[in-house]
């Protein structure tokens, strides 16, 4: 007994028979547990795909969400968030107001050393009437000076349809375009009882027939000061003039009638020359049932 007791007791440097010395690590080996999770962590980080950017806000038709407004504002948590905007440099300027006053000294003993002044002093006089400030207009460029364009489809010669005005449902022939962007139009009057007359070329329909007019001669007069409207004399009631309330009436001029005949009786010979082209510049158009503007080829 004291023998097996001497033999199982060991010494402290001593090992065991059945024991393996730990053997020294290789700077590059792991253990199979520290692999296992590296391997793990690289089938993470392949698996990891970029979520894209989605609403919270479910769409259920085109334009219309789920939530609204205020239920939105609640789970976003806007709240929370406090949002200031960057000063422009408007409210910067604001900010720096420039001095209003300037402390100065003064001479004498009495006069306390030092007054308060105005840098900018008040005007000493006031028109009597309200001087006519032009206001800022950012560039735009009146009326006179805009670009006159003409439809593509509108060339010297087209048989318009009017549209507006007591000559609607009308054939016209265009002429040419004036300097305010209107269109000059004639009739002639003998076909259709349309004079010499402007239009705009948004209320006109143009249509594919054609009038040859390139050697019609149109006078240089025509122009939009030539349609201007004038001014009819209203009645004065003056001495001996009691009873005189008639107002003046409008009455054709000699210089329009002729005009009128100088520019037509070149486009008639040219009309006549065209078979069927008179009717069709005489009859009106309108639409009746079943008719479709959009389905119509002009």
């Amino acid at each position: 007994m004291a023998g097996e007791k001497v033999a199982s007791e060991k010494k402290p440097g001593e090992k065991a028979a059945g024991e393996k010395k730990p053997g020294k690590k290789k700077p590059g080996e792991k253990k199979p547990a520290e692999q296992q999770a590296g391997q793990k962590e690289v089938g993470e980080k392949k698996k990891k795909v970029k979520k894209h950017h989605a609403s919270r806000n479910p769409v259920l038709a085109r334009g219309i969400g789920r939530y609204s407004r205020s239920a939105m504002y609640a789970r976003k948590a806007l709240y929370k968030r406090k949002y200031t905007a960057p000063e422009t440099k408007i409210e910067k300027k604001k900010k720096e107001k420039p001095r209003a006053t300037i402390t100065k000294p003064v001479g004498g003993d009495k006069n306390g050393g030092s007054r308060v002044v105005k840098i900018r002093k008040m005007p000493r006089y006031y028109p009597t009437e309200d001087v006519p400030r032009k206001l800022l207009s950012h560039g735009k460029k009146p009326f006179c000076q805009h670009k006159r364009r003409l439809r593509a489809s509108i060339t010297p010669g087209t048989v318009l349809i009017l549209l507006t005005g007591r000559h609607r449902g009308k054939r016209v022939v265009f002429l040419k375009q004036l300097a305010t962007g209107l269109l000059l139009v004639t009739g002639p009057l003998v076909i259709n009882r349309v004079p010499l007359r402007r239009a705009h070329q948004k209320f006109v329909i143009a249509t594919s027939t054609k009038v040859d007019i390139s050697g019609v001669k149109i006078p240089k007069h025509l122009t939009d000061a030539y349609f201007k409207k004038k001014r009819l004399r209203k009645p004065k009631h003056q001495e001996g003039e009691i009873f005189d309330t008639e107002k003046e009436k409008y009455e054709i001029t000699e210089q329009r009638k002729s005009d009128q005949k100088a520019v037509d009786s070149q486009i008639l010979a040219r009309i006549k020359k065209v078979p069927q082209l008179r009717g069709y510049l005489r009859s009106t158009f309108c639409l009746s049932n079943g008719v479709y503007p959009h389905k119509l080829v002009f």
